[in-house]
């Protein structure tokens, strides 16, 4: 059974590969870095049963940001202040050889999931993504991100369709 785990010591980074050299020297270098420092937190999904070190099947960070209302799309962007809370998908992977089995898909389910967590806490307007390519972009937009007015690459969801997508998860 495949879980979603908070990246540790017991997970093999080495042997990840997801085809982007960026994201894979970002999970073996930086990703235990950036949580110690409190800059980011990094989940990653993995076989439940395999052992240690457990093979990574893909990964997500997530951290905290704000942004200028006026970077939002013209209707979110008069519903707020100045400035707004949200979360950033920092960084979102899968493993080579798992690409195309819906694993991405599984992984935005888990950070939604996170999203809802924080907002329950302290509150953020929705998950924000800087997509790397057009490619890219189109994938996050499948499942409503839309691009922020300042950056066609930068997608904002906004927590009602948060909201709505894990309610009909469960």
């Amino acid at each position: 059974m495949r879980k979603i785990e908070l990246l540790a010591k017991s997970h093999d980074r080495v042997g990840f590969d997801c085809g982007s050299e960026a994201l894979n020297t970002f999970l073996r270098q930086t990703a235990r870095q950036h949580a110690d420092r409190g800059i980011s937190r990094t989940f990653v999904l993995v076989d439940e049963d395999t052992t240690a070190p457990k093979p990574i099947l893909g990964f997500f960070s997530l951290n905290l940001c704000q942004l200028k209302a006026d970077d939002l799309p013209p209707a979110d962007a008069k519903r707020f202040p100045r400035t707004v809370p949200g979360v950033r998908l920092g960084r979102l992977a899968v493993a080579k050889e798992l690409h195309r089995q819906g694993i991405g898909k599984t992984l935005l389910a888990a950070a939604m999931g996170k999203f809802m967590e924080i907002f329950n806490t302290a509150g953020g307007i929705g998950l924000f993504v800087d997509a790397k390519d057009v490619e890219a972009k189109r994938y996050y937009e499948q499942f409503g991100f839309v691009p922020l007015a300042s950056n066609e690459l930068e997608l904002f969801l906004p927590v009602e369709t948060i909201r709505e997508a894990v309610a009909d998860a469960e």
